[in-house]
């Protein structure tokens, strides 16, 4: 098993030197490349991840699904790992994926906890071991056979919002998916700038207008003006 790691980027100039770092410290042999796809930053998130070894995928635009279809396009590994700037991984990583291959699956994610203790992030994170779309997201990483990933179209780039759900709602009515009984470490740095009742509220909006098939433009556009956004504007 040979894995290609896909860090979509737009703006993670403080934090992608650690994250490259510790992928490729810990991912061994198996991990032949790192793949920082990069939505046409304006700091220094290039510069960082090129120090820290990865291969800069560039693309003119600040579109997650289109970033990471850019990424599995340069990938030469048998399993495409996509994962987020800000989520903290297991050292164990790759033993964890083979694993979940060994046993059948075509692909699979962690479960995950917030890097705030407070309880109602407790209770968002307690919810990601069930297999319910709604508890699904691009946090918790994506694992997933190259092969499936082609057969699959890869992600859908009309969704510039939603992207994730939608792979998986398409992947899940073919193929094998596995949760890994593991906690991968999440920001909560959306929660800072918004209250946690009023991040649950948006998120169930675009879920229920994902659901109702709504267009995704529309769906960015409902979200983004019911949060305080971040800065980059990548970030479901």
């Amino acid at each position: 098993m040979t894995i290609s790691v896909i860090i979509p980027t737009v703006n993670e100039a403080d934090i992608i030197y650690d994250q490259v770092s510790f992928i490729r410290q810990y991912g061994g042999e198996a991990v032949l490349q790192v793949l920082v796809c990069d939505g046409d930053s304006d700091d220094e998130t290039v510069l960082h991840a090129e120090k820290a070894g990865a291969h800069i995928v560039r693309c003119a635009e600040r579109n997650r699904a289109l970033q990471m279809n850019a990424g599995a396009l340069k990938a030469t590994g048998d399993v495409l790992f996509f994962v987020h700037a800000d989520t903290q991984l297991f050292p164990g990583f790759v033993e964890d994926i083979r694993e979940a291959l060994v046993r059948g699956f075509d692909a699979g994610c962690y479960r995950y906890v917030f890097d705030k203790e407070k309880f109602m992030l407790k209770l968002n994170a307690f919810c990601t071991r069930f297999s319910f779309l709604f508890c699904r997201g691009g946090d918790q990483t994506l694992f997933i056979k190259k092969s499936t990933f082609k057969a699959l179209n890869g992600f859908n780039e009309d969704f510039v919002i939603m992207e994730d759900y939608d792979f998986l709602n398409r992947l899940g009515k073919r193929y094998r998916f596995f949760i890994i009984p593991k906690n991968v470490v999440v920001s909560a740095r959306k929660y800072k700038s918004n209250a946690w009742l009023r991040v649950q509220l948006a998120n169930l909006i675009a879920f229920s207008m994902f659901r109702f098939h709504i267009s995704p433009k529309k769906i960015k556009i409902a979200y983004k003006k019911m949060l305080n956004y971040r800065h980059n504007g990548l970030r479901n």
